[in-house]
């Protein structure tokens, strides 16, 4: 059986690639390449014949990356962009932040919204999922101390 050698990166479909990896760069990740893909590798993966996508990665402070994608060709799907924690799929993509108060202010002043509330786990941790771009549900969170 084939071991896993390292985690690489999670990537989440979009059709708005522009506003997605403006929202990513915002909260502090950097842009690390930029690219569209086509031909017979995408085909053969994807099993989308004749298929185009644009691909932004990204790359957070500590080297995790983060790929969006928007299909050229053939158009997207839609998704629930009022997912739920319980759908099942892709729950959320987390980081840690410095203060995670400003980090909700300023994403509210920008139009993103809490799903819930901030909560405290155990004096150890508090935490919110901010609903990005498209849905995505962006979960951040500070340790206390």
């Amino acid at each position: 059986m084939a071991r896993i050698k390292r985690f690489d990166h999670v990537g989440i479909t979009v059709s708005d690639i522009d506003t997605a990896a403006e929202f990513f760069v915002g909260l502090g990740l950097e842009i690390e390449g930029r690219t569209f893909v086509e031909g017979e590798f995408l085909e053969t993966v994807c099993a989308v014949p004749d298929s185009r996508t644009e691909v932004v990665m990204l790359k957070s402070p500590d080297g995790i990356r983060l790929e969006l994608a928007r299909f050229v060709r053939p158009d997207h799907q839609p998704g629930s962009p009022n997912a739920m924690a319980t759908e099942v799929g892709l729950r959320n993509v987390s980081f840690e932040v410095d203060d995670l108060h400003a980090a909700v202010d300023e994403l509210a002043a920008k139009g993103y919204g809490l799903v819930g509330g901030i909560g405290e786990h155990e004096n150890v941790v508090r935490m919110a999922y901010v609903r990005g771009p498209e849905g995505i549900v962006v979960s951040l969170f500070e340790y206390f101390g």
